[in-house]
């Protein structure tokens, strides 16, 4: 990992079951949007080093899944959509494209669709071209830069995420 988030709480040291624990606390009950957002980072973490298989990073994907459709702020989701990006975690592609073309914050927006071309959801492709028409001249940039990077990478194998900068 090239970065690490200050982490003033020490919840790397805690194991993994209790920081996943400690983490889905604060992003559900927290008010303090600075405290979820370092918790979704630090569930990221550990995703990073677990397989598809893990029920950790089954955990970890749902609660992202949890913050796209239930946190207020659209800083928080962005970074959830990041860390399902970074993290590869495929099963939440629907919930990025609902994101893309429903959420309030054109922040989010953005970051999901950013997202779904890291990630190469070539399926998603006819679902992203909705966002072309979107109301936010940010959201329509995002969208068909997205789908024009898709189609470039189209042929060139599926996505293996490297360690988060």
């Amino acid at each position: 990992m090239a970065i690490e988030i200050y982490d003033e709480n020490k919840l790397r040291d805690l194991p993994d079951e209790q920081r996943m624990s400690v983490c889905e606390r604060i992003i559900k009950n927290d008010s303090d949007e600075s405290k979820r957002w370092d918790a979704v980072w630090l569930i990221g973490e550990l995703a990073e080093n677990k397989t598809k298989d893990d029920p950790l990073f089954d955990k970890a994907a749902d609660l992202m899944e949890w913050v796209l459709k239930n946190d207020n702020n659209g800083v928080v989701k962005h970074e959830a959509c990041y860390q399902i990006a970074g993290r590869n975690m495929r099963s939440k592609i629907p919930v990025l494209v609902d994101s893309a073309l429903n959420d309030k914050s054109i922040l989010t927006k953005h970051e999901a669709i950013e997202s779904l071309g890291l990630m190469r959801a070539f399926d998603a492709i006819d679902l992203i071209k909705d966002a072309e028409v979107d109301p936010s001249i940010d959201v329509r940039e995002t969208a068909r830069f997205v789908i024009k990077r898709l189609r470039r990478l189209q042929d060139q194998g599926e996505y293996k995420p490297t360690n988060i900068l």
